[in-house]
């Protein structure tokens, strides 16, 4: 994986002063906010003219107006506002055209060069036409960001109504039901741990860079790009726990998992660029297992049995350990590139790997030596993936405009495209899969979407 010099040289927009580079490839497709600021330009030199031409005032619209954007509900967008607020109607393009102009325009980072496109000549998408999430609201009071462009894990859902994600430097929890927007943690300043436990740093962090986090139940866990880590509880205050994994340079945290252990606590493993996988104990906070592997990993996931754990990394297989031992049990080729997702389906046989050539691949473990299923992408490398509680779906996200929810009762050979525009920040099922929440990055459009699951004897327009 890119390291913090590389990332800023790959996707400038991270830093504060922006420089452009022709000749340096970056992943995306620029800002929507951008590409509205250039139409909104030609669009008022066309108005004025009439204006003039006409001897009347000059026209009231302004920038401002084509980007003060409001919530969207379903009811409003069932009578036709787009879901994000865009007002297509202003602008000198369709929706369909600017479209488009995304998918021809948007780069995809790639560490083994030409990967996507070596996908695009094999692999054909599955059908779509699957209706299994309704949009439900946008909110644009919830602002995601993103720091690392290739670590898209930072919007987390506990509830149908709660939700978990970064902003800036702050850790967010957004109430669907109530519309409550509130701050959780902080890490712009300094923050210490309020208890003592062996290993932990009392001296704490400050200005911590978040790079990926993890909630689940009453558990957060940060990670950032120093190799820190802070615990909290939630119906706690303050931080319970901090340390560092590693003091090396290269010591981005890249992934967090929490997760029941068989003995009936809580643990969580962390997946490190020191080729590192940690695993810790969320009640004493102690390191557990700390296994070694000879490149960066980008992601860890661990089986519904808690015996094996889904590694990839910066190399072209995904591995299967021993969640005890560490030892390689098995492997998995076909990808093209480096991965940065894996999950588990709920049946503990089946696992998917997300890479940057553009695919999730579907895995079985009683026969590795071929995928069940390749599943591409429209424009990007596959960044996240989920399985329902329920194994029903797996929910696939790309680094911008696409998220794809899968159908695994069909073979995975039938999808829902969940299509708009803006960086995701991450993707989320409630617990009881009756809510997806997708987190989207915009200078202008941030916000973060609520799908519903649909239901034959669903009520519309309400919060249950």
């Amino acid at each position: 994986m890119a390291y913090h010099q590389q990332v800023e040289e790959q996707f400038g927009y991270m830093a504060e002063e922006e420089e452009e580079d022709e000749d340096e490839e970056e992943e995306g497709g620029g800002y929507l906010s951008d590409f509205l600021n250039h139409n909104h330009n030609n669009y008022n030199r066309e108005q004025q003219q009439e204006q003039e031409d006409q001897f009347q005032d000059p026209p009231l619209d302004d920038y401002d107006m084509l980007t003060k954007v409001t919530d969207t509900s379903c009811r409003e967008a069932r009578k036709g506002k787009d879901i994000q607020g865009i007002p297509w109607e202003r602008l000198n393009i369709t929706r369909q055209s600017y479209r488009l102009t995304r998918l021809e325009q948007y780069r995809n980072y790639e560490n083994i060069p030409l990967s996507g496109q070596a996908v695009d000549k094999e692999c054909q998408q599955m059908q779509k036409g699957g209706n299994y999430y309704d949009f439900f609201y946008n909110t644009r009071l919830v602002k995601p960001t993103i720091l690392h462009f290739q670590l898209r894990n930072l919007v987390w859902s506990t509830s149908k109504h709660d939700v978990y994600l970064m902003s800036n430097y702050s850790v967010m929890h957004w109430s669907s039901l109530s519309h409550n927007l509130s701050e959780v943690l902080n890490f712009s300043g300094h923050i210490a741990p309020t208890k003592k436990h062996a290993g932990s740093l009392l001296e704490g962090f400050t200005q911590t860079q978040i790079s990926t986090l993890a909630v689940k139940d009453n558990f957060l866990v940060a990670g950032g790009f120093q190799g820190e880590l802070a615990c909290k509880r939630l119906d706690e205050l303050g931080v319970s726990f901090c340390t560092r994994t590693t003091y090396e340079e290269n010591a981005i945290t890249n992934a967090l998992e929490i997760y029941d252990s068989t003995s009936g606590g809580i643990h969580f493993v962390a997946s490190n660029n020191d080729c590192g996988v940690r695993e810790y104990d969320m009640e004493r906070f102690q390191l557990i297992n700390h296994f070694r592997f000879p490149w960066p990993v980008n992601h860890t996931s661990v089986s519904p049995d808690r015996k094996l754990l889904c590694v990839v990394a910066d190399h072209l297989d995904g591995l299967l350990v021993d969640s005890q031992s560490g030892k390689t049990v098995g492997s998995v080729v076909g990808h093209l590139d480096y991965s940065f997702a894996s999950a588990w389906h709920p049946d503990g046989q089946t696992f998917a790997t997300g890479n940057q050539d553009k695919t999730c691949r579907v895995w079985d473990l009683r026969n590795l030596s071929l995928p069940v299923a390749v599943l591409k992408g429209n424009m990007g490398a596959v960044r996240s993936v989920r399985f329902s509680s329920d194994g029903q779906f797996l929910v696939v996200a790309e680094p911008a405009d696409f998220v794809h929810v899968y159908n695994t009762k069909v073979d995975y050979e039938k999808r829902q495209e969940i299509d708009f525009f803006g960086e995701i920040s991450g993707v989320s099922l409630s617990p009881d899969d009756e809510s997806l929440f997708i987190g989207v990055w915009d200078r202008t459009y941030a916000s973060l979407l609520q799908y519903n699951r649909r239901h034959a004897y669903g009520y519309l327009d309400t919060f249950t």
